[in-house]
């Protein structure tokens, strides 16, 4: 493989704290029911503003995306910590004349302080995130356009990821996927999705990737 996609949270970082307790601050900031952390996980992976909808309905999710970004800006990106063995992981899979991207739906803005702040920076050579407006925040849209600003080809690329949004956005894009099971997807959604392959655990994606 010549282009390798990672996706960020749920593949590289574990943010269940930083994501998690930003929603249930703008819940409380709205005088809402406030979940547990662990009732929340399933807001992890998809675009931020559809799970306010989920939440709250249309008409407030806007607000609520706002409300959690006054918390996350500053507090909850740093909640949030790197899986065991990434490092290492993104070693083994550098290679001469390949190259490494991080491809998520979270604003780019946010990613990369994420990646900078882990110490990540050297392993890509570029980080796709969204805009704060919603440009991009579909794995579909965010892939084909990496594609177009990379010159990569599809067929020589790889997307890795822990949630179905990763691997149907790989796939709308003739990009096949690598789903990772240690993040908040799980065995049935990526297989259902049409991960080509599962992992347990960063160590065996390398094995992947030739």
């Amino acid at each position: 493989m010549d282009t390798v996609f990672f996706d960020l949270d749920g593949t590289l970082t574990d943010p269940k704290i930083g994501i998690t307790g930003s929603i249930q601050y703008a819940l409380g900031k709205m005088g809402l029911p406030v979940p547990t952390q662990d009732e929340l996980t399933w807001c992890i992976g998809p675009p931020l503003r559809a799970s306010f909808v989920a939440l709250l309905g249309g008409e407030d999710a806007d607000r609520g995306v706002e409300l959690y970004r006054e918390r996350f800006g500053t507090i909850g990106l740093f909640e949030n910590t790197l899986y065991p063995g990434i490092a290492d992981t993104l070693t083994a899979v550098t290679a001469p004349g390949r190259r490494l991207f991080v491809a998520t739906s979270k604003p780019h803005v946010f990613a990369d302080r994420i990646i900078d702040h882990f110490g990540l920076r050297k392993y890509f050579t570029r980080v796709f995130g969204s805009e704060l407006d919603g440009t991009r925040v579909d794995k579909s849209d965010l892939l084909r356009y990496a594609l177009d600003e990379t010159a990569a080809d599809p067929a020589r690329a790889i997307m890795i990821g822990d949630r179905k949004h990763d691997i149907i956005g790989a796939a709308n894009n003739g990009i096949p996927g690598i789903g990772v099971l240690y993040g908040y997807g799980g065995r049935e959604e990526l297989t259902s999705a049409g991960a080509r392959h599962l992992v347990a655990s960063p160590a065996e994606i390398p094995g992947y990737i030739n």
